[in-house]
């Protein structure tokens, strides 16, 4: 499966903010864009004014890098937006919040969204009591997701749910931090999402 695999501090220092793609480093005074609070290459440092569809295409990049998509992936969860009844915007953030890998990384078993997919491939995760390592697996209100017993041993998991109370659990989601599983009590709506993302930006992009 096709994924970036280049410098990933570099995407947040080119969206100007923390997308939290290094998991324990991001919280560390080891951050890039705490060292360096600009933009990467030699014109980083330049202050240039955007344009309408620049402020648009760099609000959908930020989106991207969030969830860990490449643009194939994320076009695609638009268009199934689109066509769900509702708000347009706010049906993609739903959309992308429900990913098996991004629900991982908001329980606490995993610090970043990368590290999510890793474990999540490597089948140490079940969903209702079945195994499923395909990261972009769409969760609905009632699905359970718990360690697998065999993987409740494994250091990143154990070390992630240690900071989980740092993070915060959204609302539509409860946890059971010693039994290490999480159930999905409902879906999440534009007041539980708290990426700093304006949805309606990437509406506009895709509606030219």
């Amino acid at each position: 499966m096709a994924r970036y695999t280049g410098a990933v501090c570099r995407l947040c220092r080119r969206e100007g903010l923390k997308l939290f793609l290094k998991g324990e480093r991001c919280f560390g005074d080891k951050c890039a864009i705490d060292k360096r609070h600009y933009a990467p290459g030699v014109h980083g440092q330049r202050r240039s004014k955007m344009s309408e569809y620049a402020t648009q295409l760099r609000e959908k990049q930020k989106a991207k890098r969030s969830y860990g998509l490449l643009e194939k992936q994320f076009k695609g969860y638009f268009s199934k937006a689109e066509k769900t009844k509702g708000i347009t915007g706010e049906n993609l953030l739903s959309l992308l919040e429900r990913r098996f890998d991004n629900v991982v990384c908001l329980m606490g078993f995993a610090n970043s969204s990368s590290q999510a997919r890793q474990l999540v491939r490597h089948d140490h995760f079940i969903i209702n009591g079945k195994k499923v390592n395909i990261p972009s697996y769409l969760l609905k209100v009632g699905d359970i997701i718990e360690v697998k017993e065999k993987s409740k041993g494994i250091e990143q998991i154990k070390n992630a749910l240690e900071r989980v109370e740092q993070k915060g659990i959204p609302q539509w989601i409860e946890l059971d931090k010693q039994q290490m599983k999480g159930t999905v009590v409902g879906l999440p709506t534009r007041e539980d999402i708290t990426k700093p993302l304006q949805e309606q930006l990437i509406v506009e992009l895709y509606s030219k």
